[in-house]
């Protein structure tokens, strides 16, 4: 175990090597912005001669009223997305471990974002927090345009315990969703796919609609929703739910507000949106903005329209 994390370590000093030469020795900085405008600010140091980094989190905003602050305990995606990166820009065929993390050095004031207080929410940081993390970084070494950034959490369910106290059947349902993916130098994006964090699947139309109170108008690639470049981003994807039963209805998910980066001269993908289709006593249809993160009861009949975001293209056209 000692050889195989040693020799993980010792991969990751030879990139970081690589890093200072590509890069001059300079300091590498970035800065993205969560929706409700916290800062994720990021500072590498790179040096040369001992083959050391330092990722200075210094900056990033203050923790936040919502749910979307990463625990402080082992600041658990900050760690994991820094040992992702640097896995993916390793070519040896090695396993994950903690040798990666040796050459690294790690600042993260407290009271941030990222180091929030014992009090904090963090449900959201796992899926939320954690991918535009993932961003962060490969805009700090210039690696790649930013994938969809969010993982698009959707839940529905209904039933638990009445006024009284009686429990009533009941169900949760809860899926993750794809977009597109980011262009890099030499490839474009990919359509529809999930990115970095996420490895779950949806349940098949057939699956989904069998088992659940649910119907599935549709599920597609939204053409020309991607950054456009010299490589071009991925497109997102619509999912458009129509319930058969009332039941309550939340999203979690990022990238509405401010879009997905695009690299070297590439335009932004397409930012995400959620949509409420309802249908009123009057016979009226209205179409309602969800935004970002929401929860609301809504009835038979009514739709739920994802439009996930896009990835951002690479270079310029």
């Amino acid at each position: 175990m000692k050889a195989i994390q040693k020799n993980a370590e010792e991969n990751v000093r030879e990139l970081l090597k690589t890093f200072a030469i590509r890069f001059r020795g300079e300091p590498l900085e970035a800065v993205d912005y969560m929706y409700d405008g916290t800062p994720l600010a990021l500072r590498v140091t790179i040096d040369a001669v001992s083959r050391s980094a330092k990722f200075d989190f210094t900056g990033t905003g203050p923790e936040a009223l919502n749910n979307l602050n990463s625990p402080p305990a082992v600041m658990y995606e900050t760690y994991s997305g820094i040992i992702y990166y640097l896995r993916s820009m390793i070519m040896s065929d090695i396993p994950l471990n903690q040798g990666y993390l040796a050459p690294i050095e790690v600042v993260c004031p407290p009271n941030t974002l990222l180091s929030p207080s014992i009090k904090a929410a963090t449900v959201g940081s796992n899926v939320e927090t954690s991918q535009r993390i993932v961003d962060l970084i490969l805009r700090t070494f210039r690696a790649a345009a930013a994938s969809q950034g969010t993982c698009n959490n959707l839940t529905f369910g209904y039933g638990g315990r009445d006024e009284v106290g009686n429990v009533t059947k009941e169900f949760g349902y809860y899926e993750t969703i794809a977009g597109g993916s980011r262009a890099g130098e030499d490839w474009e994006g990919q359509d529809g796919v999930h990115t970095h964090i996420t490895n779950t699947r949806v349940a098949d139309p057939e699956v989904l609609e069998k088992r659940y109170p649910f119907i599935l108008r549709e599920f597609s690639i939204r053409k020309c929703s991607s950054g456009k470049g010299r490589n071009k981003g991925g497109d997102e994807c619509v999912r458009d739910i129509e319930l058969r039963r009332p039941m309550q209805v939340s999203i979690l998910s990022e990238r509405r507000v401010i879009p997905p980066y695009g690299m070297a001269g590439g335009e932004n993908g397409k930012r995400g949106s959620n949509l409420w289709v309802r249908s009123d006593k009057d016979g009226s249809t209205r179409t309602i903005s969800m935004g970002g993160k929401a929860t609301v009861m809504m009835e038979k009949g009514h739709r739920v329209v994802i439009m996930t975001p896009g990835g951002g293209g690479y270079g310029n056209v």
